[in-house]
């Protein structure tokens, strides 16, 4: 996100839609986590809080490493690699487990998380489509409300 800043605040934006799209659910299911394994809530949302912010560390290396180089597609590449790699092995294994427990249950509540689950994967699909389509016309909207609300 740091490098994406670096390039324009638009691409920050549109990572920082991205990524929060991703770090909610996933935040949540650190915090049931953490419940589950005998925490009181107060102990689990401090500990989720610690390991969340590490992200900060991650940002002024991005905006070091966007200042740095001419180019931050090297930086992209890495990032999107990463969403892709937890994704895949990680998100998709427990969407199977899931659906494959709904479907020992019975097959309509195996049905209704099939939908559940592809309808979350397919509006952020959307989303994001919506975002890169729409682009130059956020560009535009930002380039106005920063040269007319910000002095």
């Amino acid at each position: 996100m740091g490098a994406a800043i670096s390039e324009s605040i638009l691409t920050g934006l549109s990572i920082f839609v991205g990524i929060l799209c991703e770090e909610i659910p996933h935040e949540l299911g650190d915090f049931a986590i953490l419940l589950s394994s005998g925490m009181s809530p107060k102990q689990a949302a401090i500990v989720n809080f610690f390991s969340a912010s590490t992200c900060y560390l991650g940002m002024v290396v991005g905006l070091f490493i966007g200042d740095l180089t001419s180019s931050n597609t090297f930086v992209f590449a890495f990032g999107t690699g990463m969403f892709l790699y937890i994704s895949i092995f990680n998100i998709l294994v427990e969407i199977n487990s899931n659906l494959e427990e709904a479907l020992e249950i019975n097959y309509q509540k195996g049905l209704k998380t099939f939908t559940v689950q592809n309808f979350g994967i397919v509006s952020g699909i959307v989303i994001l489509f919506l975002l890169a389509k729409f682009e130059a016309s956020q560009h535009n909207f930002f380039t106005h409300l920063s040269t007319t609300w910000i002095p």
